[in-house]
């Protein structure tokens, strides 16, 4: 079906501009833009002036399948993108087993294209079990369908191992996705160390553990020259060593998540798990020193890093509950927060939402140009509303923002031209 979308205003990340104007969307791909009338035996929508953007591309989601499908499957993690306007889940390996082989990659790819409404595409793990002990065959899981790999939370401390993964990694052109923590100074640790860790009682990790991790990682990449990007940064005392890192030439980029950019450590408040974190909540300056970052370019890329937890694993004391929140369902409403805030336009964010993540991925997606893939969202940033986690679409509830006044609600979303959620 031929769709025509009218009245809207078009956000192009590339040129960094909002524009009143038309689209075209034929073939699985924008036709055209800025057409005066729609082509015949279109079906028209008028889009009333909302915002159509290219829809978002989520770099390191969890999905429960294999192994943790109560917790969230491709259908429910799917259905939940689309309602945010997340047309590319791009999915971690931390599955039970770990998505370390051929065979089980193309078993959650083959599922994924069953079940999901929106693109799936899953990183493989970097070393065998994720255990940093032995690396994975990396050129096979590229020939299945491998974007990146990465061991997601579980840092290698066998640097030689590491080396050898990269140094492989990099002959073969593929993308590593590092997580910057020192893996013993964060052990066991629920918060940043601080005079609120501190009063509450919660084991805490320096702020030093990730700038530490970092350093070696870089060290690692200018030895070996591979392709890395980091996938959380989130601590100010980070930024001066990936500065250099690009400076120097270096093929490293880095993200950072929703969470961080919009919740600081004082949100814990009385123990609230929703809010524990890997890496944990920052301080109030770490987290304005991000959004510095994303509004200068150093850091390219801003996720939802979904990690779906059942109620029992987050009914504990805050230091024995599980880490992570869900976020494909709330990513959009809370990078608004900064929109509204005005420390980010929306090209600047569907630029770190969309284009950043596809460019580093080698994906087609995330543009606003003819020829691109109809991938989008349509929105309106301004619609109020009190987030009910019990609505929200994935298996799980695990969200910071229950019970949050936010601003933004997702009215369309289409993948390959395809309209997948329409809102109520």
């Amino acid at each position: 079906m031929t769709i025509f979308l009218e009245n809207a205003r078009l956000i192009d990340p590339e040129a960094g501009t909002v524009t009143e104007g038309t689209a075209i969307l034929d073939g699985g791909v924008i036709a055209a833009l800025g057409a005066a009338s729609a082509p015949k035996g279109a079906h028209v929508i008028d889009c009333g002036g909302a915002f159509l953007a290219p829809g978002i591309v989520d770099l390191g989601v969890k999905i429960g399948e294999p192994g943790e499908r109560h917790r969230e499957s491709f259908r429910s993690a799917g259905m939940a993108a689309a309602a945010g306007g997340v047309t590319t889940i791009i999915a971690r390996p931390d599955t039970h087993p770990a998505i370390d082989t051929p065979e089980v990659l193309e078993f959650v790819t083959r599922r994924a294209a069953e079940a999901s409404p929106v693109r799936i595409r899953h990183m493989a793990a970097l070393t065998k079990g994720r255990l940093g002990r032995e690396m994975t065959e990396i050129g096979f899981l590229l020939d299945a369908g491998a974007i990146a790999f990465t061991d997601a939370a579980h840092v290698a401390t066998n640097t030689k191992v590491l080396s050898r993964a990269l140094t492989y990694a990099r002959s073969l052109g593929a993308l590593v996705i590092g997580h910057p923590q020192e893996p013993e100074l964060s052990s066991g640790a629920s918060a940043t160390s601080g005079k609120f860790a501190s009063l509450r009682g919660i084991p805490a990790v320096h702020a030093m553990a990730e700038r530490i991790g970092l350093d070696r990682d870089i060290g690692l990449i200018e030895m070996t020259g591979a392709r890395y990007h980091a996938d959380q940064i989130t601590t100010a005392r980070s930024l001066p060593a990936l500065e250099r890192a690009k400076a120097n030439g270096f093929d490293v980029t880095a993200g950072v998540s929703i969470h961080h950019l919009t919740l600081n450590e004082l949100d814990v408040g009385d123990y609230r798990t929703f809010f524990k974190l890997t890496p944990p909540l920052r301080s109030e300056d770490d987290r304005m020193a991000m959004i510095e970052a994303v509004a200068s370019g150093l850091i390219d890329v801003i996720g939802s890093f979904h990690t779906p937890a059942d109620e029992e694993s987050k009914r504990l004391p805050f230091e024995d509950a599980a880490s992570g929140a869900v976020g494909l369902e709330t990513l959009l409403p809370a990078a608004l927060r900064l929109y509204h805030a005005g420390q980010l336009d929306l090209p600047q964010l569907f630029r770190a939402l969309a284009l950043n993540p596809a460019r580093r991925l080698g994906l087609p997606q995330g543009r606003m140009a003819e020829g691109a893939p109809a991938d989008l969202v349509l929105f309106n940033p301004d619609t109020p509303f009190v987030l009910d986690r019990f609505k929200l679409r994935s298996k799980s509830k695990n969200t910071p923002f229950d019970g949050a006044r936010m601003e933004g609600k997702v009215l369309a979303t289409f993948v390959g031209g395809r309209h997948v959620f329409a809102a109520e």
